[in-house]
Formats: C-alpha cells, sequence, structure tokens
C-alpha cells in the first residue's frame, strides 16, 4: 500500500504544484511575451478550467475503463503539454499549452484518489489515512508551489517551471506500473454525458471569460454582457439536463449524501479564496513591493512549512473528533488570516505579513483533509472515481473564479495593486465566515474519518 500511495500522490504533487508555481514567474511572463493582466489570468485559468468542468467526466472515464489506465494516460498527456508550455513561442500557445495540462489534470486526480480508494478495499480506517498522506503531499506542493518556482525562475527561466514536469511524471508513471498490477474492479454501467459536458463547459467558460475580460473591455461589453448571458442559460440547461438523464455526468443523488453537499461549499470557497489570493500577492509581492522572483518565493516559505504540520494536526483532532471540528477551524482561521492581509499597504514590512502567511495555510490544511476523507467515506467504492471528480471538479471550479473574479480588482500600478488585494481580502473573509457556518451547521461526523492521521507507518515492500 506504501508504494500506491508514493505513485498516486505524484499526480497530485504536479498538478496542484502548477497552480500555484505559475504564479511567481507572472511578471515575467508579461514581460517576455508581451502579456497584460487580463492575459496572465488566462494563463491560470486556461489551466483550472479544463481541470474543473472535465474531471466529471474523466471521473466516469475511470470507473469505466479502469483508474489505473486512465492514471497513466493522464501523466503521459500532461508531460507532453508541460514540454509545450516550456518551450511557447507566444502568449497563444502557452494558454492553449496549459489547457492541455488541465485536461491532463482532470485525468489524473479522481484516477489517483480512486485507486487510493481501491486498494484499501473496505478498510476505512486505511483510506482515511493514505488520503491524508495523499492530501498532505498536495497541500505541500500547493504551499510549495511559490517557493520552487522562485528558486526555478531565478536560476534557469520561467520555462523551467514547466519542464520540471516532464521527469516527474516520468518517476510517477513507472512508480505506477511496479506498485499497481491491473485495474480493479470495473463498472461498465457508466456513461459519458456529452451534452451535460458541453452544457458545464459553455456555462464556466462563460462565466470566467465575463469575469475577466470586464474589467479590460468594460461593464457593458457585448462580450462581457454575452459571457454572462451564455453562463446563466447554459448553467440551467446543464441543471436540467443532468436531473432527466439516466446517466448524469454530474449524479445529482450525490448531494442527498450526508456531508457532501456542504463540503461541496466548503471546498469551492476553501480554493476561491486561497487561489485566487495567491495570484494577487505575486503581484503585489513583485509590481507593488519590488520582490525579485526569488524573493517571493522565499516569502512563500512559511506556507508550505505550516501545510505539513497542519496536515497531521487535522488527522490528530479528526481521528478523535470527526471531520466537523477540523472544519469549523480551519474555515475561522482562514477569515483571521485574510482579515490580517486587508491591512497590508505599499510599505508593510514583511513582518506584519508572516502572520497570516502562517496563519491561512495553517488553518487550510487543518480542515481540507477531514472534508476530503468524508466525503469519500460517504459513498460506495464503485462510485469513488464519480465522487473524488465532483468534490475535485467544485474546487478547480473555485479556483477559477477566485483568479478571474480578484485579477478584476488588481491594476497595472502599484497603488491599484494594493487596493485589489484590500478588497480581495475582504471578499474572502466574507465568504469564509460563510464556510464556517456551512461546517458548523451542516457536517456530521462519519465513520471513516477516524484515523486521518497522517501515519506513515504503511510498510514499503
Amino acid at each position: 500500500m506504501g508504494w500506491i500511495v508514493v505513485a498516486t500522490s505524484f499526480s497530485f504533487v504536479v498538478t496542484q504544484l502548477d497552480v500555484t508555481i505559475v504564479n511567481v514567474a507572472l511578471p515575467h511572463i508579461a514581460s517576455s511575451l508581451s502579456v497584460q493582466v487580463s492575459g496572465l489570468q488566462w494563463v491560470v485559468d486556461a489551466y483550472t478550467l479544463p481541470f474543473a468542468v472535465l474531471m466529471l467526466s474523466a471521473g466516469v472515464l475511470g470507473d469505466r475503463f479502469g483508474s489505473r489506465r486512465m492514471y497513466l494516460i493522464g501523466l503521459a498527456i500532461f508531460a507532453a503539454a508541460s514540454l509545450a508550455c516550456g518551450l511557447a513561442p507566444n502568449a497563444a500557445t502557452l494558454i492553449a499549452a496549459r489547457a492541455a495540462q488541465g485536461a491532463a489534470a482532470a485525468l489524473l486526480i479522481p484516477s489517483s484518489l480512486a485507486l487510493l480508494s481501491q486498494a484499501a478495499a473496505n478498510d476505512h480506517s486505511l483510506r482515511a489515512r493514505s488520503v491524508g498522506l495523499w492530501t498532505a503531499a498536495g497541500s505541500v506542493a500547493i504551499a510549495a508551489g511559490p517557493v520552487i518556482g522562485g528558486l526555478l525562475v531565478a536560476s534557469m527561466g520561467w520555462r523551467s517551471i514547466f519542464l520540471v514536469n516532464v521527469p516527474l511524471c516520468a518517476v510517477g508513471a513507472a512508480l505506477t506500473l511496479q506498485s499497481i498490477a491491473s485495474d480493479g474492479k470495473r463498472d461498465s454501467t457508466h456513461h459519458l454525458d456529452p451534452l451535460g459536458q458541453l452544457l458545464s463547459i459553455v456555462a464556466l467558460t462563460g462565466l470566467t471569460c465575463s469575469v475577466i475580460e470586464f474589467r479590460p473591455l468594460g461593464l457593458h461589453h457585448p462580450i462581457v454582457i454575452g459571457g454572462g448571458i451564455l453562463a446563466v442559460l447554459a448553467g440551467a440547461a446543464f441543471y436540467f439536463a443532468e436531473a432527466k438523464s439516466s446517466e448524469p455526468m454530474l449524479p445529482l443523488a450525490l448531494f442527498r449524501v450526508p456531508n457532501f453537499s456542504p463540503s461541496i461549499v466548503f471546498g469551492t470557497i476553501m480554493n476561491l479564496t486561497f487561489y485566487g489570493m495567491i495570484f494577487v500577492l505575486s503581484l503585489y509581492l513583485q509590481q507593488a513591493r519590488g520582490y525579485s522572483a526569488l524573493r517571493t518565493g522565499l516569502a512563500y516559505l512559511p506556507m508550505m512549512i505550516t501545510f505539513i504540520f497542519s496536515n497531521v494536526a487535522s488527522g490528530v483532532v479528526a481521528s478523535r473528533t470527526g471531520p466537523r471540528l477540523p472544519m469549523i477551524v480551519g474555515a475561522f482561521g482562514m477569515v483571521v488570516g485574510f482579515a490580517m492581509l486587508s491591512l497590508l499597504g505599499s510599505a508593510t514590512p514583511y513582518s506584519a505579513m508572516l502572520l497570516p502567511f502562517i496563519i491561512i495555510p495553517g488553518t487550510m490544511g487543518f480542515g481540507v483533509p477531514a472534508m476530503t476523507a468524508a466525503v469519500l467515506s460517504s459513498v460506495d467504492r464503485s462510485r469513488s472515481g464519480t465522487a473524488s471528480a465532483v468534490l475535485n471538479a467544485s474546487r478547480q471550479t473555485g479556483g477559477a473564479i477566485g483568479v478571474a473574479i480578484f485579477g478584476a480588482f488588481v491594476g497595472s500600478t502599484p497603488t491599484q495593486i494594493v487596493q485589489g488585494l484590500k478588497f480581495a481580502s475582504l471578499i474572502s473573509v466574507g465568504l469564509l465566515l460563510v464556510a464556517t457556518l456551512v461546517a458548523w451547521k451542516f457536517i456530521r461526523s462519519v465513520h471513516g474519518t477516524a484515523g486521518i492521521e497522517d501515519d506513515i507507518g504503511f510498510q514499503i515492500e
């Protein structure tokens, strides 16, 4: 089981690394490829959009054709797309390659979680421990992204942040072939939902386009208005199509499972606030404060360290209390951290940033592992791929919307960036108060979250 955890963690590391590693390189990409702020938002969201909207179909593919097969295909595509990003001659090529990365990431996440769930069989404690380790690896990658990105950009240039994925994917594939002999039980009754997939792509792309472009084009521009209308119409059509479909991409019955709906809301808010703020903070540190890429990466170092310890603490507490308490503490702690960020100015010393840089990842890492294990423990094993896809699709959707919304508040001057940071921080405070209330009112204790602790007692053999 130990090698399976290691093998599947590689995918979570590379996919989560590419969510945050690119942020430190944004000013360098802008300079090298002549990209404005809205273009930089597309560099980020071109990855997270397909990551979010294709994950539901990817979960079905894993259930139907085998999670191991989809996992290996995802690693191959991700490596090829990363190479294309690293060699991109212009912004359009980079954005297209980022979209291919996102599509591959959509295959990897539900497949890796399904492989863990299947390997654990009916051992809830083993599943919870393996998910805790998997989540810890991804959490560290999220936090380490800016640090690693700063080091790579400073030493080898911005293209290296993409090229580093190629050997990582190769190692992940080799470990998967060695540790997982074949796919487990498949469910041939699951089918793709082309209409639902198309409508979800149109809805989320229209929404993101409208939000990103309203600042440079103006609120009354046809693209902005049309994107908003298209998002509403496609979203409504998606709901009705899924309700009537015999094989829906998004099984609405899942939302009647205890803990599922509140966890979706909770996870969406977590990603929206965190990913959106990382985008804004990277511009703040480099363009408003004049930090170099390396100094910016090092400024994020406390985040990486705190994530490691908070994941361990989450497991210890959740094993005794269930998921509710870690989720409440996680969301409310982020409220405090973002309130502190709202006080930052154009000349605030780094010492004043340090505490929120510790509190935000520390409390986020405390709540997310409990949420993930609780969701997986609440569904049948044969639907683990679909359930994990729904959970992670909602979180990635939140991340894409967060970058679009928060980026829209940021202008090109240092003063505008500082104002955008303050506004984004206050919005995050409000949203995270909602997440705290959701966890407090609607999360129930679930058997199977006991044992989420970061237990490294797996025998690697």
